[in-house]
């Protein structure tokens, strides 16, 4: 239930510290869940808080090396560091696992190839959202 609230939060982008502590408190209940993991790692990307997010977005992969999301969320974070490469990697990784028949699946291909297409900056300012912070030395 933490994990659900915290989440909700962070993609309705609110109450962020809140959001934050609900997870890590969620993390600390089941520890290899990867969709808490997973969490835990988009509330720090939503933070600004790249470093935190790419150590916690990779352990989510490792737990759920399968999951589009999963693997769509790594990508986002590693374009926040600069590690444009490798987001591509994943979002390609995220576009093979798309299962379309899931309808209740959060995964979005489309917006996974518009990222592989113009990149993640472009999409956010497609989507009117604000621009990624400048990641420091991380």
């Amino acid at each position: 239930v933490l994990n659900y609230l915290g989440y909700s939060l962070v993609e309705q982008q609110r109450s962020l510290d809140e959001a934050l502590d609900m997870i890590e408190r969620a993390v600390a209940a089941s520890p290899d869940s990867g969709y808490i993991v997973d969490s835990l790692g988009w509330v720090f990307y939503r933070l600004d808080r790249y470093g935190e997010a790419v150590e916690q977005m990779e352990r989510a992969v490792e737990l759920e090396p399968v999951d589009p999301v999963v693997n769509d969320h790594l990508g986002d974070v590693y374009w926040a560091v600069g590690r444009k490469r490798e987001a591509e990697f994943q979002w390609r990784r995220a576009l093979s696992f798309v299962d379309l028949t899931d309808a209740d699946s959060e995964a979005d291909p489309e917006r996974m190839r518009r990222k592989l297409e113009v990149g993640l900056d472009a999409v956010l300012s497609e989507e009117g959202a604000p621009p990624l912070k400048v990641a420091a030395d991380e």
